[in-house]
């Protein structure tokens, strides 16, 4: 038996337009998941990411939901749960990052950052689970952060929503593992994608962040292939409640 076989599976991953999240659903492909993609400006045909799932060979279904709106997410999840009555896999991919020191910080940047960092990702993952308690079954994989460790610098909404994913993966966890159902979180470190622009454009701050990641290098988002197929598959059917960190060694200093 291949522990990491994800033939005949179904996996909701958010936020898979660019970045860590088209990475992931490509894993997922990779490994034999048939791929329920949702962005905000996801197409809904030919984007690149459904061009690679089916490249691969395997299907993909594209939504589109905005999830700073409430309204929005729970259309999203009548829709999906009526066309795709087993959702095996859910990763909650999708995030914001808004950046200002914490006393210019306006309201709207602090609600915007909560709303789809964290107030969505319980939702989603609420509904979601519902038809997974019921089949006794499922993996929950959430996107957190080296900030659900660490303060950060500018971004104290991203910072409190990160460090609340953690505690939601634990929570979630406490209550679903006894019910089949494994609930974990991957922590990105510093990646070069489109959330960490403006800290590499930084000359003076990408230097300062390299000289303390031992692996001497920015992140990629291939470097998630492998730990999100280990969270989605058999191989992690005793692992729950956990925070894996892929950072090139950040936290060990």
């Amino acid at each position: 038996m291949d522990l990491f076989d994800l033939s005949g599976k179904i996996a909701l991953v958010t936020g898979c337009k660019r970045g860590i999240g088209f990475a992931l659903a490509e894993a997922l492909a990779e490994a034999g998941a048939d791929i329920i993609g949702v962005s905000v400006n996801l197409e809904l045909q030919n984007s690149e990411i459904e061009k690679k799932v089916t490249e691969i060979g395997q299907k993909f279904y594209a939504y589109q939901s905005d999830f700073s709106n409430r309204k929005s997410l729970y259309q999203f999840i009548e829709k999906v749960k009526k066309e795709h009555l087993v959702i095996d896999i859910l990763v909650n991919n999708a995030g914001t990052i808004l950046r200002k020191p914490a006393v210019e910080h306006p309201d709207e940047y602090w609600d915007t950052v909560m709303e789809v960092n964290l107030n969505a990702q319980f939702i989603l993952s609420r509904e979601i689970a519902k038809n997974m308690l019921h089949k006794g079954s499922g993996k929950i994989i959430f996107t957190a952060s080296l900030l659900t460790f660490q303060g950060g610098i500018n971004v104290p909404g991203y910072a409190a929503s990160k460090g609340a994913i953690g505690q939601l993966t634990m929570a979630l966890s406490n209550e679903w593992a006894s019910k089949g159902i494994q609930v974990n979180a991957i922590a990105p470190g510093y990646i070069a994608t489109d959330n960490t622009q403006a800290l590499r454009d930084d000359s003076e701050r990408s230097a300062s962040i390299l000289s303390r990641i031992p692996a001497g290098r920015w992140g990629k988002p291939e470097d998630f292939k492998g730990p999100i197929v280990f969270l989605a598959s058999k191989a992690s059917d005793y692992m729950s409640g956990t925070i894996l960190t892929i950072d090139g060694g950040w936290m060990g200093r």
